[in-house]
């Protein structure tokens, strides 16, 4: 019995391990620049479990948008950062801006995230090609694993299309705060 109740988590410690180890060799990510044109993407996404087609040009019609890639749903830091994005969600909207999350994780792994650790309050997207994560230079290899997943890169976008910030760690920690400064700042900037 004891056994069986290891395996599911064995394989979750061994990919935190393997992660760890990729994001901390890398420090830096190449990412996209200040100015950049975003690459539009339209995804498959979830919000409080229920499933919807989510576009970028849609979302920029209503404000910036924070786009945050993290590498896997329901691991510890992934579900930390989603918790604290969830708390923020009001300071985020207060400033204009809607906030999305995407990994690599098929729909009906994102319909459970959303529900569960991101509460309800915003959506995430469905990315398991990573071919958003890699237009937006937010994909890493994992060699060993034989693996591919998105980086911990978050991206605050203007209503424009244009790249106004782009922050990249593997630590949650600075993701929430500096977006939301980010967004805070350019509202106002751009009160009528």
């Amino acid at each position: 019995m004891e056994n069986h109740q290891m395996k599911p988590t064995l394989p979750l410690l061994c990919l935190g391990f393997f992660l760890g180890l990729a994001l901390s060799s890398g420090g830096a990510w190449a990412a996209l620049k200040l100015g950049d044109a975003a690459p539009d993407f339209a995804v498959e996404a979830a919000q409080g479990g229920r499933e919807f087609p989510f576009s970028l040009a849609e979302a920029l019609k209503k404000g910036p948008v924070v786009l945050y890639f993290y590498p896997k749903s329901f691991t510890s830091v992934c579900t930390q950062e989603a918790h604290e994005f969830a708390e923020n969600i009001a300071n985020f909207e207060a400033a204009g801006a809607s906030v999305i999350g995407l990994s690599g994780d098929k729909i009906e792994t994102q319909k459970e995230f959303s529900a569960s650790e991101c509460r309800d309050k915003f959506p995430v997207g469905a990315d398991p090609s990573l071919s958003v994560a890699k237009v937006y230079d937010a994909a890493f290899n994992v060699p060993v694993m034989g693996a591919a997943f998105a980086s911990r890169i978050s991206y605050v976008i203007s209503p424009e299309g244009k790249i106004l910030y782009s922050y990249s760690d593997s630590s949650a920690e600075k993701h929430i705060e500096n977006t939301l400064a980010v967004v805070r700042t350019w509202r106002e900037q751009h009160k009528n």
